[in-house]
């Protein structure tokens, strides 16, 4: 059995995990620690003030508990905010705190995109625009390159619970663009484990979302692979074993 943690703000689309966690099909346990999500704001401040040290330090030890073998914080804008050497410290202070390996899903949108091997992407993200042109300069710090970005303006976590196939698959079409080998969606606010196969078909190319990335990352630090097809490209490169 591996056990993965996270660290996760607020309450939106948690429930993405059990359902991710069913579709990896293996010996694998998702583990999710809820942290305070403080003021509910895609601001920069507020955003900077969830991703503080303390607020993530505060459900370091249920993880341990847990059995945790590593920890993901599952928040993209509360880690990008802090740009690219900040949210370094960020995963630095929370694996001392944690004792265990660390990253944030921030990092996670980097190192996809690199196994997936897409050196220019679309970013459809529900963000106003000012916090999703913050996150194109993050993955651009990353060395990837950022073509269309489309932001939706939208200001809490809790209204992007809200979204369903329809408004996911329409953001993902208006910042799709012929040159981008792939299409990012960057909200561990948004439901979207449901939705990965069926988007990449209506795309014709890979898509990344946030608690899929977070998932794989976590099971990165621990030095799994698992084939699993339902949770779309990312979860393809590892052949499928025959026994």
């Amino acid at each position: 059995m591996t056990a993965l943690g996270f660290l996760y703000p607020g309450h939106s689309a948690e429930d993405d995990y059990p359902r991710i966690e069913q579709l990896l099909g293996s010996d694998i346990r998702l583990d999710v620690v809820h942290t305070d999500i403080g003021t509910d704001a895609h601001r920069v401040d507020a955003l900077r003030e969830m991703g503080s040290a303390e607020r993530l330090a505060a459900g370091v030890e249920q993880l341990r508990m847990s059995g945790a073998e590593s920890v993901v914080w599952a928040c993209t804008s509360g880690s990008f905010v802090y740009g690219w050497e900040g949210a370094h410290e960020q995963v630095r202070t929370l694996a001392h705190s944690a004792g265990m390996a660390a990253s944030s899903t921030s990092f996670a949108f980097v190192h996809a995109a690199r196994e997936i091997g897409a050196g220019r992407v679309a970013v459809a993200a529900t963000y106003p625009d000012d916090v999703a042109g913050l996150f194109a300069e993050f993955l651009r710090a990353g060395g990837i390159e950022v073509g269309q970005v489309r932001g939706a303006g939208i200001i809490t976590a809790a209204e992007v619970g809200t979204w369903g196939e329809e408004e996911v698959f329409a953001l993902a079409r208006e910042a799709d663009s012929p040159d981008a080998e792939a299409v990012l969606l960057p909200d561990t606010a948004l439901h979207t484990a449901g939705h990965i196969p069926a988007l990449e078909k209506d795309l014709g190319k890979p898509v990344l979302t946030a608690n899929q990335v977070t998932v794989w990352e976590a099971l990165r630090l621990t030095d799994r692979r698992v084939n699993a097809p339902a949770l779309g490209a990312l979860f393809t490169k590892e052949p499928i074993v025959q026994v």
